[in-house]
């Protein structure tokens, strides 16, 4: 049975304020806690339907029924479990190969996916501007599916950030150089803008070369690409002669 006071603790934690405050985040479905129990990450507890995970300890897994997990969780049709992990520190960048800079995204689905996207294409870490969604947002860490537990999330001063780096610049535009054209290389820096905006004009300023994904449709009339897709397709560019 889930108490009042475990309902109270995380129902809150869909607010960014209150994981900041527990340092806890909710992850569900068996696949998403399964990646993460063989991750670095540390379980504060389990709510489970039906008897899974056997692997987990009786004091931090508690069988609660259906009516009880869908009143803690964030999903329109619950699965058949829950967990609480901790949100770890934040280690140190590693810069090596290619860094996907990310402009303010606010879609938690959209970060979910460009998370998968760089686990799937082997980039290890992510920059997020401090207006970028958290990423441990439930909607952000159920999308990644479990790729949360392998690439690497940071958030700081991008303009800092790209001002000490020692890397090519890439910047995605609607006006930039064909990425399909492009001779790119397996080391650099890659800064995907915001959904509706686009890359800031301070961020604008620091890139060294303008990437674009040519429209080939007879009427040119589709104004851009969603975020993640974009990711999807400069990223394969950009892996294509690894």
């Amino acid at each position: 049975m889930v108490s009042k006071n475990q309902i109270k603790l995380i129902t809150s934690l869909q607010q960014k304020k209150f994981r900041q405050i527990h340092q806890l985040f909710i992850a569900e479905g068996v696949k998403v806690i399964q990646e993460l129990l063989q991750s670095n990450f540390e379980l504060e507890h389990l709510f489970v339907t039906e008897p899974i995970f056997d692997s987990i300890e009786s004091l931090q897994k508690t069988t609660i029924s259906d009516t009880d997990l869908k009143r803690i969780s964030c999903l329109s049709t619950p699965n058949n479990c829950l967990a609480l992990f901790k949100i770890p520190e934040q280690k140190n960048r590693n810069d090596r190969g290619l860094v996907v800079v990310l402009d303010d995204i606010r879609d938690p689905g959209n970060l979910g996916a460009i998370i998968r996207l760089c686990d799937w294409y082997g980039v290890e870490q992510i920059v997020c501007s401090e207006q970028s969604v958290d990423v441990y947002n439930p909607k952000v860490v159920q999308a990644t599916m479990g790729s949360i537990a392998r690439v690497a999330v940071s958030y700081m001063d991008v303009e800092k950030y790209l001002k000490r780096a020692n890397s090519t610049i890439f910047g995605t535009f609607m006006d930039g150089k064909n990425v399909y054209k492009e001779n790119l290389p397996q080391e650099g820096i890659l800064i995907l803008g915001n959904e509706a905006n686009g890359i800031s004009e301070k961020l604008e300023k620091l890139v060294t070369t303008k990437l674009a994904i040519p429209r080939f449709g007879d009427l040119q009339q589709t104004e851009s690409l969603n975020v993640a897709t974009a990711t999807a397709i400069f990223l394969s560019e950009f892996k294509r002669n690894s």
